[in-house]
């Protein structure tokens, strides 16, 4: 057998699909591309080939064909409500198939590549916070960079929307990770960006995951308050407690008024603080200024940490005092 290029697959090709359903012996099934990139949630690579070519008990494993012959998919999963086929099965492509047995061959293990950045989608009132089209919601946008990361090194910064890398484009924020991960350690990646509305080109060189992280912990301070929410300083014993990473620096947000923009905008106590309109704040008093003075334009873009997770929040401060949000 020889491998296909998975790349060259488009909706509504003609494939094959050979497996051991059941353990009968060789079965062949056919169907057709049902879509592209699929994430099933089985990690940050996902970007499965959807067939709807059967594939039942036992053909998990075999080879997905096209007509010519050759090997575009290593069958893999389905969806069903019972545990038979129903026409949705997913199949890995060959071409990632074909790094990771390379990686193997050589090294023994899958070696990905790191660029060092937290991304998510771009929402309608996330770009309408940064200055953004509203109706352009494709790009990942960074959420944070880590320190003497690959994206730290080539200029990127929280609140950076990356459109393309290496010369693709990212329509998804589940592109970015796929395109990095692929890119040989030590090579370089080019990357498309906006910020603060203005085009920008940087060159990222691809690395390694390091095995740790780690900055410098933020001084303590009084807490401090705001549009009624108070800010109390991240302490180590909080940062420890709320399981806060250490290059993540910010205030801790306390006590939440019920009639506050952050209760309705869905905040909690515990939530961490890193920039606000994309200035970064490490003491309470500094938090409380900066968002009085950005919710004076209406609209706020808060990054939020969440038990080690971060994530943009767009906030917007109608007249009337009351909010519209998105995250």
């Amino acid at each position: 057998m020889t491998w296909g290029n998975s790349d060259n697959a488009k909706v509504g090709d003609w494939v094959v699909a050979v497996g051991n359903p059941f353990g009968l012996g060789g079965t062949v099934t056919t169907g057709i591309v049902s879509a592209l990139g699929r994430n099933i949630n089985e990690g940050p690579y996902d970007d499965f080939l959807q067939i709807d070519a059967p594939i039942n008990r036992g053909n998990s494993g075999g080879p997905t064909f096209d007509l010519h012959g050759r090997v575009i998919g290593i069958n893999t999963a389905i969806y069903s409500p019972s545990g038979g086929s129903v026409g949705i099965g997913f199949a890995l492509p060959s071409n990632t198939a074909k790094f990771v047995v390379a990686e193997l061959k050589q090294h023994g293990h899958v070696t990905w590549g790191w660029l060092g950045v937290a991304i998510q989608s771009v929402t309608p009132s996330i770009a309408k916070s940064l200055g953004l089209d509203p109706e352009r919601t494709s790009g990942a946008l960074v959420a944070s960079v880590s320190p003497d990361s690959p994206a730290a090194k080539a200029g990127l910064k929280s609140g950076d929307v990356i459109t393309a890398a290496g010369g693709h484009k990212i329509q998804t924020v589940h592109d970015l990770p796929r395109l990095v991960a692929a890119s040989p350690v030590g090579s370089k990646l080019g990357l498309t960006i906006l910020r603060n509305g203005n085009e920008q080109t940087l060159d990222a060189t691809i690395g390694e995951m390091p095995k740790k992280l780690a900055s410098a912990e933020p001084g303590g301070e009084q807490p401090a308050s705001a549009l009624g929410m108070q800010f109390v300083p991240l302490t180590p014993q909080l940062r420890s407690q709320l399981r806060v990473p250490k290059e993540v620096n910010g205030v801790v947000v306390g006590q939440i008024a019920s009639d506050s923009p952050a209760n309705a905008l869905g905040m909690q106590p515990g939530d961490v603080i890193e920039p606000i309109d994309q200035k970064p704040v490490t003491r309470p008093a500094e938090a409380a200024r900066e968002l009085k003075e950005a919710a004076a334009h209406g609209d706020v873009l808060l990054l939020l940490n969440r038990h080690g997770v971060n994530e943009f929040v767009g906030l917007s401060i109608e007249n009337n005092g009351t909010t519209g949000s998105s995250r």
